[in-house]
């Protein structure tokens, strides 16, 4: 079970980063594949079930969130704040991408990917096309912003602080310097992506632009582009300071916690078509003008899902768990939780957060501490890119998808151009973690 596993995830792995296979197509078979040779083909509709049914609010969140973003910006809300950022960085390359990443830092603050990547990439999609500029660095720079975060309240570190019975403050506190040389180095490489693209326009070269898919369905959407007269006249000047009443509103409760995303986006979508678009034919025509992307992204959420379900379900993940924490070689064991922060943002490409947190995590704690390495220092190591640095990139988180459609750009497009950066992020931090004394050597 843990060869098939281990086969299924690299199977997965380069079907979509080669591009030769559709997500929705790889995630849906790929597991069906492994499922069916180990035995337990019948059990694949209830295994599917299953994780359609923990997908599908997310999925609706994502789906309502792209016509309500996509109805707002066709009524212009999103053209002042452009015109502000514009304004405050200028033209220049280097300045728009560090800017990027710290509006992306300071919407993540709260902990949602989601929703950092919803407000993040809508309002500044369109200076990036104004200038040209390349759409990978739009979403590489807001998911290095968003990685380089574990926070107390934080999924991957409530889910570190529970697994492992530890208080989250206990986790983190030591780490607080940690992330800031994490922070240091994601500006930095900001600032080096946006003077490639000061130097690329210089020289004349064309934009490199992803096509197909999910990238290709946002891509087209006429609410990307502007100056045209139809879009002209969509926007709905007058009623700006309504629709960022709504806008606030919205983006407010999900952030509050105090209301499910998925009905937050769902009334505002409602409340902004009819007080942009009166009309039944008019409302139509906005939905079907975003529908293909919203189906789109429903499409590759839901295979998302049957995916986890299927693996979790047929016991394939826990299996290369524990297959992979027996093999760990008795030189090695002392330095384990270094071994972990090196691996951790690579296993967010095999791991989903909860059957790493719940599932693997408190195994490795167990061979750790047969080596003397401490219950914390292991949840530490873990936490330097596991569902962090790795969450924007991973095929089993819906963000990486989000990411990937909102910036227009092919998901392997996303995925070969971010990870290598992602990846270093977290090696930058785990040497600080060495050199701070965080982690054991």
């Amino acid at each position: 079970m843990a060869i098939i596993s281990a086969l299924a995830i690299a199977a997965l792995l380069a079907l979509i980063l080669s591009n030769r296979v559709s997500p929705v197509a790889a995630l849906i078979l790929v597991p069906v594949v492994a499922a069916t040779m180990i035995g337990l083909a019948a059990e694949i509709p209830a295994y599917v079930a299953s994780g359609l049914s923990k997908i599908a609010p997310v999925a609706a969140m994502f789906v309502f969130a792209i016509l309500f973003f996509g109805i707002m910006t066709d009524a212009g809300l999103l053209l002042p704040l452009v015109n502000l950022v514009l304004r405050l960085v200028g033209e220049r390359p280097t300045r728009i991408a560090v800017g990027t990443a710290a509006l992306a830092l300071v919407i993540h603050l709260d902990g949602s990917g989601a929703v950092c990547f919803l407000v993040t990439i809508p309002a500044l999609r369109p200076l990036y096309d104004q200038l040209e500029l390349d759409r990978r660095v739009l979403a590489c720079t807001a998911s290095m912003a968003a990685g380089v975060n574990f926070l107390p309240w934080t999924g991957p570190t409530v889910r570190a602080s529970a697994a492992l019975k530890i208080p989250a403050l206990e986790i983190f506190t030591p780490m607080a310097g940690v992330q800031a040389c994490g922070l240091v180095f994601i500006f930095a490489v900001a600032w080096w992506l946006g003077l490639r693209e000061e130097r690329r326009i210089a020289a004349g070269l064309p934009r490199p632009v992803g096509g197909g898919g999910v990238a290709m369905a946002l891509a087209e959407e006429p609410s990307a582009h502007g100056g045209s007269d139809a879009l002209a006249s969509l926007r709905r000047p007058r009623l700006f300071w309504i629709n960022a009443v709504i806008t606030l509103i919205v983006i407010g409760s999900v952030i509050s916690g105090r209301i499910d995303p998925a009905v937050a986006f769902m009334v505002g979508t409602s409340v902004a078509l009819i007080v942009n678009y009166p009309g039944g034919k008019h409302q139509r025509d906005r939905l079907d003008a975003h529908a293909g992307a919203a189906l789109s992204m429903a499409a590759i959420l839901f295979a998302a899902g049957a995916f986890v379900g299927i693996m979790n379900g047929a016991g394939l993940i826990a299996a290369m768990a524990q297959a992979t924490t027996a093999h760990i070689p008795q030189g090695i064991g002392g330095h384990i939780s270094v071994l972990l922060g090196v691996l951790s943002m690579p296993l967010s490409l095999v791991f989903d957060p909860d059957s790493f947190y719940f599932g693997v995590l408190p195994v490795i704690v167990k061979v750790g501490e047969q080596f003397g390495t401490a219950p914390v220092a292991i949840g530490r190591a873990a936490l330097l890119g596991q569902m962090t640095t790795g969450f924007p990139v991973s095929p089993l988180t819906p963000a990486t998808f989000l990411v990937a459609g909102l910036s227009g750009i092919e998901l392997a497009a996303h995925q070969r151009f971010a990870i290598p950066w992602l990846f270093a992020a977290t090696l930058v931090m785990v040497l600080a973690a060495l050199l701070i004394g965080v982690l054991p050597l």
